[in-house]
């Protein structure tokens, strides 16, 4: 028996009220009711919740766990359980309880799997209930043979195992008893649940838990709790009575003042009818309803005592507010998501113009002036923004990125600069901070810059004179401390002549000038690039492929392609070599020909003299760099992204004579 500590997590909307027995801080208390396979398994999911929540863990299975789990109620030692597979069905049937199921999931399953077909091609499967129809399609996909099974009682899972094993099945996937028979016979057992079920479980478990602390005969104290929420939130009582409600809730029902205790709420408003919770007793959460012209997400909860439902609760959540605090949540995590990760170190190549490059951003990042990041559509150009941020004295500082091309103008202008309480409809009650706010300290990167409109082109120029923003609805300036980093594809003085991007603008940012060579030029970095690229996609897919082996018959190909996409595309690529050659177990067994489907990029028109070599290098793009260079051999090298001597030597090997300037 082991005692751990969790909490309960609140990434749901609930409504759960604690009755006065229940002291302030008093943890929910849990109890794992488990096999000692998926124990073993569970415990550092367990150990993870330590300090938050009391948690006993106890190995038990069919009658011995219903028996367990009915002495700790007894004894008022649990408020909820937490079981998988036939433990779970048990307790749910011979208990009035909360329990929480750890469930398997089709993913948990097609996991196991996989993890199966490394050891053999022959897989048994024995789960409690049922047997899942699907597996007849998941295992022609994996190219295996699948045999299942489902019991009902432990002699039930011995006679399956041991048909199994008669029929020469050495791996088996299931449930814990199934892994233990199988470890104790010397086969391969794989347990067929995941770390993140047994997480769900017991989060679930926790949202038990809190709902079985309710004491429905508190009403003033339910009342108190109901009345510092913003949601609006009732409760009844079993004979489906009003006995607890909020002010939000008083004034959607009816005028302030009208006496909604005791009455019917069948009779007050049937749309919200808790009958069905009542008689259930099933928990309804997240549904979405229109009511008094609103839509509304609700939750019904049975409210017990004992075990015994003595009344629900019902919660309605604006899906307004909502979509707000979601809206909200995913710009923050966006911000974080672009916080500078990368380093020069971290990035890959070797190239003459790649190591240019990284020296010149290198030498940048020891000023603090603002840099010009120029090149091709995915070449990484923020990556270098945030290496040069990293490698710079606001190293440890936000690091806040924009793309001036994904905002419509006024969007924009407020995102960068923000806003005052009432400065435009809709503006957020209290205002809002802008980007440059947010960086304050650290660097802002202003990606396609060439994208932002005139309007703001006269804005930025400002701030970067002033090194202040004023934002939108306010008269006084705010000093902002922040050294900007821009980035284009497009070119600006093309765009300055057409009047579409303002030269002194263009004169401040280009103070320092980074142009970053497409992948074309650096062809001696497709190779490990691609191989990186293809590595975490293998890794990330459960394939254990060697890459550099999987990618050498594909290299030519890679280096002869002029990757108009640059290293993005390169990438995406990557994506798709990984995920088709996840469907062989071994090298030997790879047929490159049907890449031709995944890949026609790599496939089109690809005669003998366009193939490059090992070098990079084919006939034809030398031909082509040479009539481009009028024979100069020297600037030939240098367009095609190689050194003078590598040219001499490719060109010598092939009888094509020494080479000249």
């Amino acid at each position: 028996m082991n005692m751990f500590q969790c909490d309960m997590p609140s990434d749901r909307p609930s409504s759960h009220f604690f009755p006065a027995s229940v002291r302030s801080g008093e943890l929910p208390r849990l109890c794992f009711l488990s096999y000692r396979q998926i124990r073993g398994f569970a415990m550092p999911v367990v150990a993870e919740y330590t300090g938050r929540a009391e948690i006993e863990v106890v190995d038990g299975t069919f009658g011995d766990a219903l028996a367990i789990a009915r002495d700790r109620l007894e004894r008022g030692l649990v408020d909820a359980f937490v079981s998988a597979g036939s433990n779970a069905s048990i307790l749910r049937a011979g208990l009035q309880a909360p329990v929480a199921t750890i469930q398997l999931s089709g993913f948990d399953l097609l996991q196991a799997l996989i993890k199966a077909r490394r050891i053999s091609s022959r897989v048994g499967v024995v789960m409690y209930g049922q047997t899942i129809p699907e597996l007849d399609e998941v295992k022609d996909l994996l190219n295996i043979e699948v045999m299942q099974h489902a019991y009902q009682t432990p002699d039930d899972a011995r006679q399956r195992f041991e048909q199994l094993r008669r029929e020469g099945f050495e791996v088996i996937v299931g449930s814990s008893l199934v892994v233990e028979l199988a470890e104790q016979a010397g086969l391969h057992g794989l347990l067929a649940y995941s770390l993140g079920s047994v997480r769900k479980g017991f989060e679930d478990a926790l949202e038990l838990a809190r709902v079985a602390r309710l004491e429905a005969g508190r009403y003033e104290q339910l009342n108190g709790v109901l009345h510092n929420l913003q949601e609006a939130v009732l409760a009844v009582n079993r004979d489906n009575r009003v006995i607890a409600v909020n002010p939000p809730m008083q004034q959607l029902l009816g005028p302030p003042h009208a006496r909604l205790i005791g009455q019917s709420l069948e009779a007050i408003e049937p749309e919200l009818s808790l009958q069905p919770t009542l008689d259930s007793g099933q928990v309804e959460r997240a549904v979405v309803q229109r009511f008094a012209q609103r839509d509304w997400v609700v939750n019904r909860t049975p409210i017990r005592e004992h075990g015994e439902i003595v009344g629900a609760a019902l919660t309605l959540y604006d899906a307004r507010t909502i979509q707000e605090a979601d809206t909200s949540l995913r710009i923050q995590q966006g911000r974080r998501q672009s916080a500078a990760r990368h380093r020069f170190a971290s990035l890959i190549g070797q190239s003459p113009a790649f190591l240019r490059a990284v020296q010149t951003a290198r030498r940048f990042a020891r000023t603090d002036l603002t840099v010009l990041i120029a090149g091709e559509s995915g070449v990484g150009k923020e990556l270098f923004a945030q290496s040069i941020h990293n490698e710079s004295v606001r190293a440890g500082r936000p690091f806040v990125a924009v793309n001036c091309a994904a905002f419509p103008e006024a969007l924009l202008e407020s995102e960068l600069f923000g806003y005052e309480e009432g400065a435009f409809t809709g503006s957020r009650r209290g205002g809002k901070r802008g980007l440059f706010e947010a960086a304050h300290t650290g660097t802002l990167f202003l990606d396609e810059i060439g994208d932002m409109p005139l309007q703001l082109q006269t804005r930025l120029l400002r701030v970067l004179q002033e090194r202040e923003i004023t934002r939108l609805g306010a008269t006084a300036a705010i000093p902002v401390d922040v050294r900007v980093i821009a980035a284009t594809h497009q070119p600006l003085n093309d765009m300055i002549a057409e009047r579409r991007f303002r030269q002194d603008l263009f004169y401040r940012l280009n103070t320092l000038r980074l142009p970053l060579p497409p992948l074309r030029e650096r062809r001696e970095d497709i190779a490990p690039l691609a191989e990186a690229q293809v590595g975490r996609c293998l890794q990330r897919l459960g394939t254990r492929l060697d890459p550099a082996r999987a990618l050498a018959p594909l290299l030519p190909r890679l280096r002869a392609y002029d990757w108009p996409g640059n290293i993005r595309e390169l990438e995406n690529l990557g994506e798709r070599i990984a995920v088709f050659l996840m469907q062989f177990d071994r090298l030997e067994n790879v047929r490159y020909d049907e890449l031709r489907h995944d890949l026609p990029e790599l496939f089109a028109d690809a005669t003998a003299s366009e193939v490059a070599d090992d070098t990079g290098l084919s006939a034809a793009r030398v031909a082509a760099a040479l009539q481009a260079q009028g024979g100069n051999r020297q600037a030939a090298a240098r367009q095609l992204g190689v050194s003078r001597s590598t040219l001499w030597r490719w060109m010598r090997e092939r009888g094509a004579g020494a080479p000249g300037t």
